[in-house]
């Protein structure tokens, strides 16, 4: 096996300006989390919606999964960034979500207000790490943030309008 394969990944030290560049990209780890168990259980819920909204909810929620599995990648490589390594085990990530599984498939109505919670608090929890990257001088995790903190609060919205 060539040398360059048995390379295993590490985090690095970064001098960009970022004060606490650790504490931001233990932060921006959640969001990777919550971003991927979210992703998983829109589209699980793509898949399984059923009902007279069928056609509605199935397209809502694949324009809303593409844009998770995007914007997963974009938060991981600046975790990357930031000096620090991205999620490896899907262990990892359930533990770190605030995403969490309902007990049974849900209804049409059910899995709408499921999402629309965890929209809801995925926005609460990336506010906290906008906060601590405007404290740390850190724009670019800022502005990432505010992006997908907006995505979420819509998101929200699309379902909350929908679950009337």
């Amino acid at each position: 096996m060539s040398q360059a394969l048995k390379t295993v990944p590490k985090a690095s030290k970064i001098d960009t300006g970022v004060s606490d560049a650790s504490g931001i990209a233990e932060g921006l780890i959640a969001a990777v989390a919550d971003t991927h168990c979210l992703l998983f259980k829109t589209q699980a819920y793509h898949w399984n919606v059923e009902g007279p909204l069928f056609h509605s909810i199935h397209v809502l929620t694949e324009a809303q999964y593409n844009d998770l599995f995007a914007a997963n990648d974009v938060i991981a490589e600046r975790v990357r960034a930031l000096g620090k390594l991205a999620p490896h085990q899907m262990g990892e990530l359930a533990k770190l979500s605030c995403v969490k599984d309902l007990k049974s498939l849900p209804s049409a109505q059910e899995m709408v207000e499921d999402l629309v919670a965890d929209h809801e608090a995925i926005a609460k929890r990336l506010r906290d790490v906008i906060a601590l990257a405007e404290e740390g001088d850190d724009p670019v995790t800022a502005d990432l943030l505010t992006a997908r903190c907006a995505f979420h609060e819509k998101a929200a919205w699309m379902l909350r309008a929908t679950a009337k």
